[in-house]
């Protein structure tokens, strides 16, 4: 499928979506994934919801995101975690809310995530 191909109202609608959730829109966001759009929706630089919320520190839409199934590890095209992204704009809060009780990671996903975070420079939070 090339770019030629792709209908633009589903382009309008996907940067609707994205723009959602990098104003911290939780209203919108859900909304779109109400109506089937995919949580692990990806931009041309492969930038999700998520991490889109992450990187602008919408910490309450991360968690709802993670929630209805938004994969919390799915990289960028740059190597980018969601949590890499946080921590580098200081959103420790963030972070915080990827260990609130109720969400269910494997052990090796929170590892994953505490390894992201020491490797890009910021502290490790608990």
């Amino acid at each position: 499928m090339t770019d030629d191909s792709l209908n633009p109202e589903l382009i309008e609608l996907a940067n609707a979506l994205l723009d959602a959730a990098r104003k911290g829109d939780a209203e919108t966001v859900r909304a779109f994934l109400d109506h089937g759009a995919p949580a692990n929706l990806r931009d041309a630089s492969g930038n999700t919801p998520l991490m889109l919320a992450a990187y602008h520190g919408h910490a309450a839409l991360v968690t709802e995101l993670a929630a209805r199934g938004a994969d919390v590890d799915l990289m960028n095209d740059r190597g980018q975690s969601p949590l890499a992204g946080a921590a580098f704009k200081g959103f420790t809060e963030v972070a915080r809310a990827r260990s609130r009780p109720g969400r269910t990671r494997s052990s090796a996903s929170r590892a994953a995530w505490r390894r992201r975070a020491t490797s890009s420079g910021a502290r490790s939070w608990s």
